[in-house]
């Protein structure tokens, strides 16, 4: 009995070690226990555990035949993704080579395997050309760049004595935008990623840095959806996350 209390302690203590003390007493719960790929399913070819994180990978042997991801399905034992609606998201990610993202609000999509997702994604890449971008995978394309608060909204408008709605988009830069490249570290070190959805505000932040700001007023806006990590297509590459932990907000 001694034994089974003690190896539950253990394992309660290993699932609570990625969250801070300022964490532990206000609502943040892991998603990752840094040992095991239990509570998320990806094609198990490309995913594993390394490093205490969740790593994909592809070769040029192995190759990813279009995106794939790996995706939060929590206990469920069917492997049905976990939907979350508002929320505070932060992991810690490095990539080797090419490029990748943390999908959020997302969807299950059409495909050759069950692991295809579109939706919001905060991207990053090798290049750091698109880390901190708000990208819609299978969703719309680009939202807002890294630098920009970008609100989307419809408008009425009258053309030739007719009514009609037409979508706007309001880009305004960010403070430092053109800095905000260099609080992004290069690996083997690790950046953080911090991902706030409230209502239909999108905000993602590096290192403490907000690299975006999304306010989405489009009726295709997503109230909740999956959670998911992307292995990209193309070049062979190497992408980790760990630390994954997430607080659930009130409903705005």
């Amino acid at each position: 009995m001694k034994s089974i209390q003690s190896i539950a302690c253990f394992v309660a203590l290993l699932v609570s070690s990625s969250l801070t003390a300022q964490e532990r007493p206000t609502g943040w719960q892991n998603l990752f226990d840094g040992e095991t790929l239990t509570g998320w399913d990806g094609d198990p070819k490309f995913w594993s555990v390394k490093d205490g994180a969740i790593t994909g990978t592809t070769t040029k042997e192995v190759p990813a035949q279009g995106n794939t991801f790996i995706i939060y399905v929590g206990e469920n034992k069917d492997n049905a993704p976990v939907d979350f609606a508002d929320f505070e998201l932060k992991l810690e990610f490095r990539i080797l080579e090419h490029n990748s993202g943390i999908q959020y609000r997302s969807f299950k999509a059409n495909g050759s395997d069950r692991w295809r997702v579109g939706g919001y994604q905060a991207d990053f890449d090798k290049g750091k050309g698109w880390t901190g971008t708000n990208y819609g995978e299978r969703f719309r394309g680009l939202l807002a760049k890294r630098g920009e608060k970008v609100t989307i909204r419809n408008e009425e408008i009258e053309k030739d004595g007719r009514k009609k709605t037409v979508t706007k988009r309001d880009v305004e830069p960010l403070e430092g935008a053109t800095d905000l490249v260099k609080k992004i570290k290069d690996a083997p070190d690790w950046n953080e990623y911090h991902i706030i959805a409230n209502g239909f505000h999108f905000i993602q932040k590096i290192n403490d840095v907000t690299m975006s700001e999304f306010i989405d007023n489009d009726p295709q806006h997503r109230e909740k959806g999956l959670i998911a990590v992307q292995l990209h297509a193309g070049p062979p590459m190497t992408v980790q996350v760990k630390n994954v932990r997430i607080k659930v907000l009130e409903a705005k």
